[in-house]
């Protein structure tokens, strides 16, 4: 079963290629180039990851969305996408993100820390509720993310 990722963009040139790469490197991805379409979908679909860009129709439309998906009944690990961080530190510790990704990003950078964010999301996961609810996560955590060339060979 493949991990299943919410990526959430206005931008359709961002949103395309990070589904493509993503894609490439074994997950299951669903767009959304609004927040109010990243919350319809929410509701009615389960993710294990939601990458949301911040600014899209309104400064702040990418913590609605991380929001929504803290909501949810399965609450997806959230990654907030941004080519522009917010200067106060103290705004990614008090919001409902558990990670900011600086854009752009080197594809390789970027997968490591996505896997990196499953594994630590399932093991909080864990330690919460004394059971594992996503069980792909912990198996696919070993696996390396592949490189491009590598797919594209396949």
């Amino acid at each position: 079963m493949k991990r299943r990722i919410l990526l959430v963009d206005d931008d359709v040139a961002i949103l395309l290629t990070l589904k493509a790469v993503l894609e490439i490197s074994g997950f299951e991805v669903t767009t959304a180039a609004s927040a109010r379409e990243a919350k319809q979908k929410l509701k009615s679909n389960e993710y294990h990851m939601v990458i949301t860009d911040l600014r899209m129709e309104s400064e702040m439309a990418g913590e609605e969305v991380a929001a929504a998906a803290k909501k949810a009944a399965n609450q997806p690990a959230v990654a907030m996408l941004t080519a522009y961080p917010p200067k106060d530190a103290e705004w990614v510790t008090t919001s409902d993100t558990d990670k900011v990704l600086v854009k752009p990003m080197n594809t390789q950078d970027l997968l490591r820390q996505i896997e990196a964010m499953l594994v630590a999301h399932e093991d909080k996961k864990l330690k919460e509720t004394g059971k594992r609810l996503e069980p792909v996560v912990a198996q696919e955590a070993g696996k390396k993310p592949r490189k491009l060339a590598e797919s594209r060979a396949r």
